[in-house]
């Protein structure tokens, strides 16, 4: 039986299908059309899924909408009238395209896929909860959903047990953790929906000066982690802002304009709302906690990506484990929707296994050796083409040499992060490599740090960390003993060039890193990259960033690696078993200056 989940029309689209519960491919749509975070109907994954499962849509038996597409329309309506006059421009902005497309979902995806068969609509939060439990290696959790809304729910918790999830608590629009996070994200001059990860990356070079502030003004925190928040600081509910004067007056000016200087100001408001988010969450896990009195806990929804706040759930709360879908955005919706259908709707039993069924999220699109040749031939790019062994001994020796390598391997990962098959790697013992790959390979803000990946079995060995982290969701302390004494006089962004630790590269300003465990059972052929780095030079960790430069979508192809790799100022770049050394390269793809375009020194 196969089911085709999709997720549509917010931000992050992406198509999945599961057949008979198995997981056989699930995409976003941005990295197809290479707009990031496409919100359009998924038209080139639902295709890319289908081709992976060797069907067409007559073979399809359900398909599962993430959301109800009427009950969002509901919220808007009375949030506009509930604001009204305020709000109009944002009212005539969004009723065009609701009138015209959003509230007709079912009939355009029936015509969109020339499919007649049944289609489902899950709640938005339930196919969250889906997507954390089902695939998790538990049979019994509890679940914590949290993102900025959905329908009206903005977070919700229940129980996940065999085939069946339930919702048994909710905390509704305006009230939402993701929103106020956004709303910081905005006002310290990143994208919403988009630059949150900045800054979390931010925060550890400021001071939480303004955590009081943001208790007493914005928000009405309670014991079990429910908030109110105080909406005359706050412009997202009928605006076309997230912030408002009266939040410009709180914090002492109007926000900071993109690609501006980041003062320290915007640091501290990046500490504060992360120390914050962080006592929400350790909060609403101890009241699930109490109320569910199950030992393990499942995440998922946009706020399931701190992994800073994910760590400190893990060390500090009350659950033996924890699992957190790698996809936990709108994009893993249409993996829960899928799953929802399968177990719930249709009743499916469900044995849960040791390790979780998500295959290691390398979900997506793959290309044959036969491909990757007939492209370099035909375009006559130089390379070279190694075996396995010789591959791994040379590419490990280039890292330890400080050189900078495009790794491009396997199916593509799903969900925003990088896993070893579309990634850009280095030495993560260069105390240069942090500012080299920033500035001259990704063209994106300096403080920004780069996550770690490492041998699953060393993990312990480098960080304070005993789990498994195999979806770089988790942050974690670089272990005391690796540290280096800095110097007491810098702050701020002066912290970013002194060296932390031994692995300086991939340690934070607060001696932390965001880090992903490789399995040979999920990445053998990374894993065994990694065993002949640590051969070669007795460290078991290499910097894992993904394979794109700011602005774009991670890569898919064989194609926009390369021109990637050329756009950039990468050494090498490795297409399977295919080695491109970038001294041997003649064919230029554009005469675009990256760092010009990008406004960076």
């Amino acid at each position: 039986m196969n089911i085709l989940g999709i997720s549509a029309f917010y931000h992050d689209s992406a198509a999945c299908l599961v057949r008979d519960g198995k997981i056989i491919s699930a995409a976003q749509e941005e990295r197809f059309t290479r707009k990031k975070h496409d919100h359009g109907f998924p038209t080139n994954a639902i295709e890319y899924c289908l081709n992976e499962g060797a069907i067409e849509t007559e073979d399809l038996d359900v398909v599962a909408f993430y959301d109800k597409p009427f009950q969002k329309f509901d919220r808007l309506l009375s949030t506009y009238l509930t604001y009204a006059p305020l709000g109009l421009a944002s009212f005539i902005k969004a009723m065009p395209l609701w009138l015209k497309q959003k509230l007709w979902i079912k009939d355009h995806i029936a015509e969109a896929l020339q499919f007649d068969g049944k289609i489902i609509f899950p709640e938005h939060h339930q196919s969250h909860a889906a997507s954390a439990f089902f695939p998790s290696p538990f049979h019994d959790a509890a679940f914590l959903t949290v993102d900025g809304v959905g329908e009206w729910t903005t977070s919700s918790y229940g129980i996940g047990d065999g085939n069946n999830i339930e919702i048994q608590g909710e905390l509704h629009f305006p009230h939402s953790l993701g929103l106020l996070y956004s709303a910081f994200t905005y006002f310290t001059g990143f994208r919403v929906n988009s630059g949150e990860y900045k800054l979390m990356g931010l925060a550890p070079y400021g001071e939480s000066k303004y955590v009081d502030l943001i208790k007493e003004k914005l928000i009405d925190l309670k014991d079990d982690g429910s908030f109110k928040m105080n909406m005359r600081y706050f412009n997202f509910a009928a605006g076309l802002t997230m912030t408002n004067r009266n939040f410009s007056k709180l914090f002492g000016g109007p926000p900071r304009k993109p690609e501006s200087e980041i003062t320290q100001r915007e640091m501290d408001m990046a500490r504060s709302i992360q120390v914050v988010t962080e006592e929400i969450l350790l909060k609403m896990v101890g009241y699930v906690h109490r109320e569910t009195e199950k030992t393990n806990l499942v995440l998922a929804g946009g706020v399931a990506l701190n992994c800073v706040g994910n760590g400190r759930i893990l060390r500090e709360g009350p659950f033996d484990k924890i699992w957190i879908q790698p996809a936990a955005g709108d994009a893993g919706g249409a993996l829960g929707a899928a799953l929802f259908a399968w177990y719930q709707y249709l009743n499916k039993p469900r044995m849960a296994s040791e390790r979780d069924t998500q295959q290691g999220s390398y979900l997506g699109s793959a290309f044959l050796e036969t491909d990757i040749k007939a492209y370099l031939d035909s375009h006559k790019i130089p390379y070279h083409h190694l075996e396995d062994d010789e591959l791994f001994t040379t590419i490990a020796q280039l890292m330890a040499d400080e050189k900078v390598i495009g790794w491009f391997q396997g199916r593509m990962e799903f969900g925003p992060r990088a896993l070893g098959n579309r990634s850009i790697i280095g030495d993560a013992r260069s105390p240069k490599m942090q500012s080299t790959m920033n500035l001259k390979i990704k063209y994106r803000e300096s403080f920004r740090p780069f996550a770690p990946s490492i041998l699953s079995e060393k993990v312990s060995d480098i960080f304070e960390l005993e789990e498994e982290s195999p979806y770089m969701l988790l942050v974690a302390p670089v272990n005391k003993d690796l540290w280096v004494e800095q110097p007491g006089n810098k702050v701020g962004v002066a912290m970013i060039n002194t060296p932390r630790s031994t692995v300086p590269a991939i340690t934070h300003v607060d001696h932390s890193a965001r880090i992903q465990t490789v399995n040979p059972e999920d990445n053998p052929r990374y894993h065994a990259l990694i065993s002949k780095f640590e051969e070669l030079t007795g460290c078991p960790v290499i910097i894992n960033t993904s394979f794109n430069v700011r602005g774009e979508p991670i890569v898919r192809t064989p194609e926009e690696a390369f021109t990637c790799f050329m756009r950039t100022e990468m050494d090498h770049l490795v297409l399977g078993n295919f080695v491109l050394n970038k001294s041997e390269q003649t064919t230029l793809t554009d005469d675009v200056d990256w760092k010009q375009e990008y406004e960076l020194d």
